[in-house]
């Protein structure tokens, strides 16, 4: 929930387990800099999770957007509904399924984003597990975000 909490940390907590080690002084540098320096050491999780990075990638690039906004407010846009729709349209051709018309992307954002554990919710408030669980909760209802 921290100002600096994005994308970036995001992904490395999914893909890494990050540690600090110490703090580095200003004055160890020469001319000293205007920020702090840190040493960490990242460690990459193996195996990896069983996540399509390129769906999770698209779904936290949507959320981190406007990442103080409700994660209704952020997927009720227009582009959104409209990008959301043709994922659903694609996925459905290439695994040779047939696209359920009673399936509207509104309805479901509005019970996904509506359930208990989502409603009101931000990006910026949420965890590594609260993001996994919403991109499955999305794709077992059949919204893609690649």
């Amino acid at each position: 929930g921290e100002a600096l909490y994005c994308r970036l940390s995001v992904n490395c907590q999914l893909l890494a387990k990050v540690d600090q080690l110490m703090k580095v002084g200003r004055n160890n540098f020469r001319p000293p800099p205007k920020v702090e320096s840190r040493v960490v050491r990242i460690e990459l999780r193996n195996p990896p999770p069983p996540v399509n990075f390129t769906e999770w990638d698209g779904m936290i690039r949507l959320l981190f957007n406007r990442k103080n906004k409700t994660l209704r407010s952020v997927l009720m846009t227009k582009p959104t509904i409209k990008m959301l729709e043709e994922n659903m349209r694609t996925h459905a051709a290439m695994n040779n399924e047939m696209m359920d018309d009673g399936a509207k992307v509104v309805q479901i954002i509005e019970e996904v984003t509506g359930m208990e554990a989502w409603d009101g919710r931000r990006a910026s408030k949420l965890d590594l597990d609260d993001f996994l669980d919403l991109l499955a909760e999305f794709n077992k209802r059949g919204i893609h975000f690649a």
